[in-house]
């Protein structure tokens, strides 16, 4: 059968077992006391476990010589007491055991976290965030159930090494008709392992298609149902999910199969040492109390074994887990600074013979150039695909160029702490984005410890704060998931704010009055006339305020400087640019509305 949708991601690769067990190991490191206190208790309850059989063997061979009732009340007591101390140890045990595997599955969420913030946006443009999720969340649950499964065969190699003793002790022939039988169980397991390692991951990534299509449809439920396609989402969602249902179903067989093998397995050699055993008794060879010891170990010895038998195939699920968490630690960072250098700039930017693609083989700038003096303001204009957004993404390090240089002041932008460095670019963009939080918190974002007057002052800056006034709780409304809950001005108000109370060196705005009203657009537009001034600004445009108020217009046409200069000498010249405002920019004046209006108001002849 096909499964579609579950390759490996462009950054999966194969770990060896050996390397990867290697590498779970140093998580367990800074929790070698707990473990410590761990294995002590383990092998404790072994011992306390194995007593009892020994005990009650004790009891029954004594019980010819020995009917005393204060002596039945002594071993009644005493294996009572034996099971309670076991329960204390074994208490106590999964109690840190438990406190290790929360703090190692901490560890490891902390770690893909930290990896997945440091990733550029080439890396969450290429993968779903649903498929990242799910392997921070989903696979680190079950890499902890494997840590726990890894505790259990511990404990259980206790208690093995201890009955064997036992056993060995009460006759040697059985111990070793059992012993010899052993591989045989590792045998089985063993053969397991391949496909119980491939059905796994295939498990996982139709758990991760699930995550993703899920949180896909619902971040785009308005445009399902302004279209009316929510049966379509469900039909999809039922075909995503009936696969993860059929790959998880038959990971699922793989892995419970191999307990009834071994049980039949062990039913085979059960009878083989009650028979010998039985032989044994009729002869004198073996004390009734004996074969009860050595019957009665031989069953507790059986789970431990199942457990370290079906430890191999079940450990293929912890390393499936881990191999695709640490592939997504792993996963190099396409920006990567060469310096630390703490930028104080002043704004000359140069592009220098840039050279940049998003996939290969289509190159968006080969050997552009470009130089943007300090405090001046530019638009960038042209055609969808010209190379505009991508400029502003390549200055704020979102994504690495492949070649040329971009110089702030003189210096590699390669060469800034890439923080300190992104603290000082003012970036808005066409599409505001707000957290669920506080429109105090959002203003805030970036600036924890400014004041509510400087917020309000950052607020009126960026074109106003009356709206304010009008909200029920003032700053302290809460706006909701992506800003739901307020308008698409009110959002652009808070993001040109947000970014204002920065102060950063450099601003650019990609196309940010796009999505919002003329009467906000208004009020924005006032706000960075005085903004932009004395600042390095680069305003990616769309309205014709924009290119008439800026000292310099740059053209773009296929990655390419095709025209530059002021709004006046460009529209002499009568080439690119003046297509564009005419196609663009010209509906906007009041010069054309007025033309239009005349146009309208005279009488038909």
């Amino acid at each position: 059968m096909a499964w579609y949708g579950l390759e490996a991601e462009k950054y999966d690769r194969i770990y060896k077992d050996k390397d990867l067990l290697n590498r779970i190991l140093k998580y367990f490191s800074p929790y070698r006391r707990k473990m410590g206190i761990v294995t002590l208790l383990l092998t404790l309850t072994a011992f306390t476990y194995a007593s009892i059989p020994l005990l009650t063997s004790i009891a029954i061979s004594n019980l010819e010589t020995n009917r005393e009732p204060i002596y039945l009340v002594f071993i009644i007591i005493s294996i009572f007491s034996l099971n309670c101390l076991a329960w204390i140890f074994n208490y106590f045990r999964q109690k840190y055991s438990s406190m290790v595997i929360g703090d190692i599955v901490l560890d490891l969420r902390q770690s893909a976290n930290v990896a997945v913030l440091d990733r550029d946006l080439s890396f969450f443009d290429k993968n779903p965030i649903g498929k990242i999720v799910s392997r921070m969340n989903t696979d680190s649950r079950d890499f902890g159930q494997i840590v726990e499964l890894t505790m259990q065969v511990l404990s259980s190699l206790l208690m093995i090494i201890v009955l064997l003793v036992f056993m060995l002790f009460i006759n040697i022939t059985l111990a070793l008709i059992f012993m010899i039988s052993i591989p045989i169980f590792f045998i089985i397991a063993f053969t397991y392992r391949k496909i119980a390692r491939r059905m796994t991951l295939l498990g996982q990534r139709a758990l991760a298609s699930v995550n993703a299509y899920v949180k896909e449809s619902f971040s785009g439920i308005q445009i399902a149902k302004t279209f009316r396609q929510e049966l379509k989402l469900y039909e999809k969602f039922k075909e995503v999910n009936k696969q993860s249902y059929d790959v998880n179903l038959k990971k699922g067989f793989v892995l419970v199969s191999i307990f009834p093998t071994l049980a039949a397995t062990q039913g085979i050699i059960l009878a083989l040492i009650v028979y010998f055993g039985g032989n044994f008794v009729i002869n004198g060879q073996l004390s009734v109390g004996d074969l009860y010891l050595f019957l009665q170990s031989l069953s507790m010895l059986f789970f431990p074994l199942l457990v370290i038998a079906a430890f191999w195939p079940q450990l293929q699920l912890g390393l499936a887990a881990s191999e695709r968490i640490f592939a997504l630690i792993d996963k190099s960072p396409a920006v990567v600074q060469h310096d630390d250098k703490k930028p104080e700039l002043k704004g000359k930017i140069e592009f220098k013979n840039l050279i940049f693609h998003y996939d290969e083989g289509k190159e968006v700038f080969n050997d552009f150039s470009l130089i943007i003096h300090p405090g001046e303001s530019i638009a960038i204009v042209g055609h969808t695909g010209a190379g505009k957004s991508s400029l502003a993404k390549l200055l704020a390090r979102f994504y690495e160029f492949q070649g040329g240089n971009i110089l702030i002041d003189g210096i590699s932008i390669r060469d800034f702490d890439l923080k300190a460095y992104r603290k000082q670019i003012g970036i808005i963009s066409q599409t505001p984005f707000l957290w669920a939080t506080t429109l105090l918190n959002n203003v805030k974002y970036g600036c924890d410890s400014a004041t509510e007057e400087e917020v309000m002052d950052a607020l009126d800056k960026a074109g106003g704060a009356d709206w304010i006034k009008d909200l029920s709780y003032g700053l302290s409304t809460y706006v909701g998931e992506r800003g739901s809950l307020i308008s698409m001005g009110q959002r652009q108000l808070i993001v040109f704010a947000r970014t204002l109370l920065q102060n950063p060196s450099i601003l650019i705005l990609d196309e940010a009055t796009a999505s919002v009203d003329p009467f906000t657009e208004t009020r924005i537009q006032d706000a960075l006339d005085k903004t932009i001034k004395g600042r390095t600004s680069i305003i990616i445009a769309h309205r014709l305020w924009t290119v008439r108020h800026v000292d310099r217009i740059i053209v773009l046409d296929h990655g390419k400087i095709v025209e530059e200069g002021n709004h006046d000498d460009l529209m002499a010249r009568g080439g690119k640019y003046a297509g564009l405002y005419n196609t663009y920019f010209r509906h906007q004046s009041l010069e054309y509305i007025e033309k239009i209006k005349k146009i309208c108001e005279e009488p038909e002849v």
